[in-house]
């Protein structure tokens, strides 16, 4: 591995940004560019904490790093304010998907809560038709740039809120208009996935796709009302999932691990991890085996085969990218071409698209990699 004239990644000649990727978690109002949350707040008569870009990015990444996901979420006040308006949520949507673009990937996933966006006098309906104007601009200056890509909307309720069924209900109505899926989001501890069975339930009999927040900063039993209950079909983090593996042995390089029956169930049915390493690191998520990236049990999921895939939960705050995730993991654990292309085939597989569309993009990520 090595940084190349431009100061990109470099493995085994192919730089890291110019390779096709896939991003599943992917927080729209922790994507915002700094500048951007400055002249929106100068607009919104919004208070903020430092006015120069720079600045404001490294409070953001100071605020973040807290161990905490309650103090992590507190950030958030501050991009959801400035994402009060039409033209606040279209230019922070259509700025989304230049980045993405910008940074190589050709799908992304973006999930955003309507409800947190309703100050400023717009409805449910017209919040999510401003992202998706947003979107669509960004995708067409994508590819007047060259670049092909895609980008839907993961409508999210809040976990912490009464609010489910009626956001569920919103994010079918949007189906074929945007919305590719489902999740639930906020604070997990305390708000399983059980205390939504209502939206999950009308979710299921609509047979549209969900993904869960679960076992980031709760445990074990939150990963299992995420499948039971929200009946998903991909782990929002899902780190904790580590704990029911317990190592019995090990003889060289050689590992025994004993897979409880939720992590076999997991694994055996290939639900995919939408793991966020600086995130976790951030958030206190794995804090049972450390405080650093080796620590990170990423690539003990990855060597015992679970589906994981590659994150960056919210890029204003772990100032970061798909691009720099991988380029750690690549340092952190000795990763070539073939482990990249692994990561972005699993998450290819667990797009919320058509099988034909998730095997385009099979094809478009080999054809990268092979370049």
């Amino acid at each position: 591995m090595s940084i190349d004239q431009h100061g990109d990644t470099v493995i085994e000649g192919l730089s890291v940004r110019g390779l096709p990727k896939i991003s599943l978690h992917d927080h729209l109002d922790g994507a915002l560019r700094p500048a951007t949350i400055i002249e929106l707040a100068d607009a919104a008569g919004v208070d903020v904490p430092e006015d120069d870009a720079d600045a404001l990015g490294d409070w953001f990444a100071e605020k973040s790093d807290s161990g905490s996901l309650v103090e992590y979420l507190k950030t958030f006040d501050l991009t959801t304010a400035v994402m009060q308006t039409r033209e606040g949520l279209t230019r922070v949507a259509r700025e989304f998907v230049e980045d993405l673009a910008a940074d190589g990937v050709i799908y992304g996933e973006v999930r955003w809560a309507p409800e947190q966006h309703l100050a400023g006098g717009l409805s449910l309906e017209e919040v999510v038709d401003a992202v998706q104007e947003g979107i669509e601009e960004g995708e067409d200056l994508a590819d007047s740039r060259g670049h092909d890509i895609r980008v839907g909307q993961l409508i999210t309720a809040m976990r912490h809120t009464d609010r489910s069924l009626e956001i569920a209900k919103l994010a079918v109505d949007w189906r074929g208009r945007g919305a590719v899926g489902f999740d639930i989001a906020g604070p997990e501890d305390g708000f399983a996935p059980s205390k939504h069975r209502a939206a999950f339930d009308y979710l299921a009999e609509q047979f549209f796709p969900v993904t869960v927040h679960a076992g980031e900063a709760a445990g074990l039993d939150s990963i299992r009302s995420a499948l039971i209950d929200g009946r998903a079909l991909r782990l929002g983090h899902g780190v904790r999932l580590a704990e029911d593996l317990e190592v019995i042995s090990r003889e060289g390089e050689e590992v025994l691990v004993q897979f409880g029956d939720l992590a076999r169930w997991v694994r055996d049915r290939e639900i995919p991890l939408e793991l966020s390493p600086s995130s976790n690191l951030q958030t206190g998520a794995i804090e049972r085996w450390g405080t650093t990236m080796e620590d990170h049990p990423f690539d003990f999921l990855y060597q015992l085969g679970f589906a994981v895939t590659v994150n960056v939960d919210n890029r204003t705050m772990s100032r970061t990218s798909l691009t720099r995730e991988l380029a750690l993991l690549a340092a952190t654990f000795d990763y070539g071409l073939d482990d990249l292309e692994a990561f972005q085939l699993n998450a290819a597989a667990g797009a919320f698209l058509a099988v034909e569309e998730r095997e385009e993009l099979i094809e478009l990520i080999a054809e990268g990699f092979e370049a």
